[in-house]
């Protein structure tokens, strides 16, 4: 995920910026010692805080995974006093903390990399450490400077998706692989994680005739699993995420509309499944829908949609970049779960 590109304080876009060359790559100096060596030990202290908060949750779904059962919210928060007595049982947390923090670095790094090819300053990556039962709220680097032109904001925006599914993909192809089978596994699991595309594909190509309900996924494929909801929830055309910035280097024109669009429709499925989830007398076909979609929804209104300008948003993409645009909705497709989470009654 990426936080913007500049400040937008000031009206960048009257420069004559149709006399530009179109593969000119602007020049900003370098950052000040002081605030490169701050930022640097604020990446580390919240990536080694990130590492740590994974580590329990990996270590919760170790433990569960070798005694045949689901994880849920209800044997998570045990994780931390069994922890507590005995530290050594972090050691079980490494592959899923691993794996997760390695996909979440290779979004990051395509962002980072891509900043770095034309020239723009840009943080380290930031990851957010949380106590849930993934561990973390994922990362994001900040981008200190306006974007010269479409290709470069697509390329930065693209970046990160594909980089962070490439390295999903196989990780999670390996654990359903070795996952074991427990029959009705699914079915007596307080929480249900949902199957996106890729991973029924898998599965059928991987381990056919087994059903998701039967599969309990290991670990491993547990936090290829969260790399692949991360570039979902990224990859939605919207707002600064990067799903946005493709948009905006697209049609900067329709970025707004169809920014509110999305929003809209994120609380309006999110809604009525939230009103399920209370108790309230809704379709049945609403407990299929996650409620957590009304805080995104909400979140991308409060957010708004305003999107820092270019320094030259007259220079169209090219055709190679809109078959790229057709491969980010592929993956989008691919990761996407109406229901991340359900709960069992």
């Amino acid at each position: 995920m990426t936080s913007g590109n500049g400040d937008g304080k000031f009206p960048v876009e009257v420069f004559s910026a149709r006399t530009l060359p179109p593969d000119v790559r602007p020049y900003y100096p370098p950052l000040p010692e002081p605030r490169r060596t701050r930022s640097l030990i604020i990446a580390a202290a919240l990536f080694g805080l990130t590492v740590l908060s994974t580590l329990v949750a990996g270590t919760q779904f170790a433990l569960d995974y070798a005694r045949n059962r689901p994880s849920s919210l209800d044997t998570f928060f045990g994780a931390y006093s069994a922890i507590w007595r005995e530290p050594r049982l972090l050691l079980a947390g490494l592959p899923f903390s691993f794996t997760l923090i390695g996909i979440l670095l290779a979004h990051e790094l395509g962002h980072y990399f891509a900043c770095r090819y034309y020239g723009i300053p840009a943080s380290y990556p930031y990851f957010i450490p949380a106590p849930t039962l993934i561990g973390t709220l994922g990362a994001f680097i900040r981008i200190r400077a306006p974007i010269i032109n479409r290709k470069a904001l697509f390329d930065v925006g693209l970046a990160g998706p594909v980089v962070g599914f490439l390295f999903a993909v196989p990780a999670l192809a390996i654990a359903i692989t070795y996952s074991k089978i427990i029959p009705g596994a699914e079915n007596s699991a307080p929480l249900v994680f949902g199957n996106p595309l890729l991973s029924r594909m898998l599965l059928a190509l991987l381990r056919p005739g087994v059903s998701s309900a039967d599969l309990l996924l290991h670990p491993v494929g547990r936090a290829a699993w969260v790399g692949l909801f991360a570039t979902a929830l990224n990859l939605l055309p919207a707002g600064q995420l990067d799903g946005g910035h493709i948009l905006y280097a697209l049609a900067s024109e329709q970025h707004r509309r169809v920014s509110l669009a999305v929003a809209t429709i994120l609380v309006l499925i999110g809604g009525p499944a939230m009103l399920y989830a209370m108790g309230v007398a809704m379709p049945k076909v609403f407990g299929q829908v996650w409620p957590g979609w009304v805080f995104w929804g909400v979140l991308l209104l409060l957010l708004r949609f305003r999107h820092p300008p270019l320094l030259n948003r007259w220079e169209p993409i090219d055709r190679k970049r809109i078959v790229w645009a057709a491969v980010a909705l592929l993956i989008f497709l691919l990761c996407f779960m109406p229901a991340p989470f359900t709960f069992n009654d």
